[in-house]
């Protein structure tokens, strides 16, 4: 018996030691974080290696889509939309295909990134741009498949692919330019309701300049053409604590009824609190 439980455990032991080796993977994951002007991109794929073999036209068959890489689809997310040979491309997620011909590529972005090679049934409706490219025979080989975001501008960059001795890349370009005038336009026209609102706030709830937080208050009110019942409440607080009882009761009443049209039972009971506190029920 004590021998069969030492056999066991010894098992278990075993089991547990193969359980916690870890070898390297045939194609290791690469993940990219590149700002391109004011947009985020990120690239990830799994990296392939020649090993020996030939690629382009024999491993990597001329005229067949591909999938640009190894195990799960090779991906780039765009933050904001991005223009491709003259197509807006929506910022968010796609899957890189790649179809090789001699001497060119088409490349193609696909909405649908859940797919291990390429999708069983392909679906030219998820297809987000397609654009054809040159490629370029490299002076060397490269072992390990490389994708890069190269040749960086502030309003542009290029999707740069590498293997073997073959090199290709996308342009892609970044609204930089529509971003900036933006943010000048809006800095230069000065602040918004909501930034008033928000430094009023602040004052309020920190106990800071109370006089300060009205006025910002009142020209954040000023600018909003129907202000929100929590706007409202905020407002009336500010009221009863510069202990003008009268408009924080007046303006309590208006976000009252503000959030009982919206059925918001957390603000209609907060207000009434407040109306019983300044003796208005």
């Amino acid at each position: 018996m004590k021998k069969m439980i030492l056999m066991m455990f010894a098992i278990v032991i075993a089991l547990s030691l193969n359980a916690q080796i870890e070898t390297p993977q045939p194609s290791p994951f690469t993940k990219i974080e590149q700002k391109v002007g004011l947009t985020d991109v990120t690239l990830e794929y799994s990296r392939p290696s020649m090993k020996g073999r030939k690629i382009f036209g024999d491993l990597v068959p001329f005229g067949k889509v591909w999938r640009t890489g190894a195990n799960k689809n090779t991906m780039i997310t765009f933050s904001d939309d991005v223009v491709i040979d003259g197509t807006t491309v929506k910022a968010g997620s796609y899957a890189i295909f790649v179809t090789p011909n001699q001497g060119s590529w088409n490349v193609m972005l696909y909405s649908d990134t859940n797919n291990w090679g390429t999708p069983q049934n392909w679906d030219d409706s998820k297809v987000a741009v397609k654009t054809t490219v040159e490629t370029y025979e490299m002076p060397m080989q490269v072992e390990s498949l490389t994708i890069g975001i190269d040749d960086l501008t502030s309003s542009s960059a290029h999707i740069g692919f590498v293997w073997e001795n073959t090199y290709a890349a996308v342009k892609f370009e970044v609204p930089t330019d529509a971003k900036v005038s933006a943010s000048i336009d809006k800095v230069m026209s000065g602040p918004g309701a909501g930034d008033y609102y928000s430094a009023a706030v602040y004052n309020l709830t920190e106990g800071k300049d109370l006089n300060k937080a009205k006025e910002w208050m009142d020209k954040a009110m000023s600018m909003i053409e129907t202000p929100g019942f929590w706007q409202l409440r905020q407002q009336s607080l500010l009221y009863a604590k510069l202990g003008d009882k009268k408009k924080a009761i007046e303006t309590a009443k208006k976000s009252l009824e503000g959030a009982k049209q919206a059925g918001n039972e957390d603000y209609i009971k907060m207000n009434k609190e407040s109306l019983k506190e300044w003796g208005a029920m």
